[in-house]
């Protein structure tokens, strides 16, 4: 079977007449940015807002009048979109989508802040792209597992029940070992258990993988829940009370301005997030291995006849998605908290939105998981700094940003063809 190392290509389907994606992603950013400019713009304050090129109020800052701001922003918002609307072809569809969002978010942000009480009309950024990474984390690995099982011909809507378990397990196995390593592989193990239960029945007995993903989700949130209410709550020092891993400096690399602090000062989870991302990427579509995967989420019959042993593939494949998610879900409780029950919340959801944004590639994922993480982070700040917006608002803002991005941004996507379609050897 030939190892080409060419990525592949996705192609957006050709759209015809005259409301284009483009056109209409256009039409919507001019709309908005247009609202941002006068709506914004007339609710903000003249006082200064300063975007600190630190983690608190002191030291270098970007500053601009408030009102001038939401303006100024929302006007080159409505600008992108209008070049959007009014470019013919996809060349620079990203570009304009992107610098449309950033404006209407800066212009709503110099509205926000101008409007905090005094002494809190700053944005401190090292903090803000600290947490955005924080938050982004477990969705890095959620939606990397899911790569790894869509890749492969397996609908992975189990990605929550496996960053639960592997929370749980890490929790658990970390407290009675006394030890983060241990509970490292625990956390590994706790997916795996998942994603075992996830191939057996979707491979072998061909049962309906969304269906199985959901009860799999179901099954995590019971058991963990049993074990915390008759182990944990009852003795919370023996059974759940993890060791956390500390912060591991990068010299040098930490003195860069905002990203350096942010980045480079942070925890293993986000280290290992990062490589995987590069590893799995260069591994889906440089090496034989990743050639095989792909042709067996595209094409598992030709593959077949070509010697790829497809059910084994798959099998390995969800197994090590499993793992993956495991060490997401012990990033809850190995880096800063002990088990509660549900504690994922949903964001195994997100992490799947995260896929699906990132057109099933490691490095979309990567981008998808870090605008949800900035969303999540958003709406903390606001309320830190006593936003008028309603706080049941901002705790939605995540799931928000989820909808938008998957019904309003993405467009036509393709999923690998065998995605979710059983495999009988003939």
């Amino acid at each position: 079977m030939s190892t080409t190392t060419t990525e592949e290509t996705v192609v957006a389907p050709v759209e015809t007449g005259y409301w284009t994606r483009a056109r209409k992603v256009g039409a919507g950013l001019v709309g908005f940015g247009l609202v941002a400019a006068v709506l914004f713009g007339s609710i903000a304050t003249s006082q200064t807002v300063r975007f600190t090129l630190s983690d608190d109020a002191q030291g270098a800052a970007l500053e601009i009048d408030g009102t001038v701001g939401a303006i100024l922003f929302g006007l080159i918002a409505a600008a992108a979109g209008a070049a959007l609307f009014l470019e013919r072809g996809a060349r620079w569809f990203t570009a304009l989508l992107g610098v449309g969002i950033v404006g209407f978010v800066l212009s709503f942000l110099c509205w926000q802040i101008s409007d905090a009480p005094a002494g809190q009309n700053f944005m401190p950024l090292v903090n803000i792209v600290r947490g955005t990474f924080l938050l982004a984390v477990p969705l890095i690995f959620g939606a990397l597992a899911g790569v790894l099982c869509e890749r492969s011909g397996v609908v992975n809507v189990a990605i929550e029940g496996q960053l639960l378990m592997g929370a749980f397990s890490g929790a658990l196995v970390g407290t009675m070992a006394d030890s983060v390593w241990v509970g490292l592989i625990a956390a590994m193990v706790g997916g795996a258990f998942i994603s075992l239960l996830l191939a057996i029945f979707s491979i072998r007995y061909l049962v309906d993988q969304v269906v199985m993903g959901i009860v799999l989700n179901l099954l995590a949130v019971g058991l963990t829940g049993f074990l915390y209410e008759r182990l944990m709550q009852t003795d919370q020092a023996k059974y759940n009370q993890p060791p956390h891993f500390g912060n591991w400096d990068i010299p040098l690399l930490k003195e860069i301005p905002v990203l350096g602090p942010a980045l480079f000062e942070s925890n293993i989870f986000l280290y290992l997030a990062l490589i995987l991302v590069v590893v799995i990427h260069i591994a889906l579509f440089r090496t034989r291995w990743g050639l095989r995967t792909r042709s067996v989420g595209e094409h598992p019959t030709a593959a077949d006849t070509l010697g790829v042993r497809v059910l084994g593939l798959r099998y390995r494949n969800v197994l090590l998605a499993g793992v993956v998610a495991g060490i997401g879900g012990a990033s809850y409780t190995l880096l800063l908290y002990s088990f509660t029950k549900n504690m994922i919340g949903g964001k195994g959801f997100i992490a799947l939105a995260a896929l699906i944004f990132g057109r099933w590639s490691p490095t979309g994922a990567l981008l998808a998981a870090l605008f949800f993480g900035f969303a999540d982070q958003l709406g903390v700040y606001l309320g830190a700094i006593n936003s008028v917006i309603p706080s049941q608002f901002l705790a939605m803002l995540p799931y928000l940003a989820t909808i938008l991005a998957v019904a309003g941004l993405v467009g036509r996507v393709r999923a690998p063809a065998a995605d979710g379609k059983p495999y009988i050897k003939g």
